[in-house]
């Protein structure tokens, strides 16, 4: 995966973004198979905590306003992510290969989407599910003139 810097990332869809996600967890599920295969039990591990964290991140994502479908895919991201810590746990590499099946069915599904959606790049920043639900007041403004 190319680097990636925040002004790319704010001229992305959310859409795009969400690839984006699916390929970082395709190469970490890449990673992790490797690491199983040369025996480095500790980056394994590491590198399946970050193939959760982006699963996470996919399921944080979903736009339950959608309806059925956001509950469904919900539902296979906690499944992936379940199974990819029993892989974790017992260092099974056939078990990760499992979960990473059905995450490159995903990927893949959301890939050939995208294709047929028009892109567009949003006009101004949205606001992620977090920013939406956070309340923040508002500060008074300094009315004092400094140096009277």
């Amino acid at each position: 995966m190319e680097w990636i810097t925040k002004e790319i990332v704010y001229q992305k869809t959310p859409q795009q973004l969400t690839a984006l996600l699916y390929e970082a967890g395709l190469e970490q599920f890449e990673k992790a198979q490797n690491f199983l295969k040369e025996g480095k039990l500790v980056e394994a591990n590491r590198t399946m905590q970050k193939i959760n964290d982006i699963v996470h991140r996919l399921g944080a994502g979903l736009n339950y306003e959608a309806g059925i479908i956001a509950d469904q895919l919900d539902q296979v991201y906690n499944f992936i992510a379940d199974t990819v810590v029993q892989a974790n746990l017992k260092k099974d590499a056939a078990t990760l290969r499992d979960a990473e099946r059905l995450f490159q069915i995903l990927s893949d599904a959301w890939n050939e989407a995208l294709k047929t959606a028009p892109a567009k790049v949003p006009a101004r920043r949205i606001q992620n599910a977090y920013e939406q639900s956070v309340f923040v007041e508002e500060q008074p403004t300094n009315t004092m003139e400094t140096g009277k």
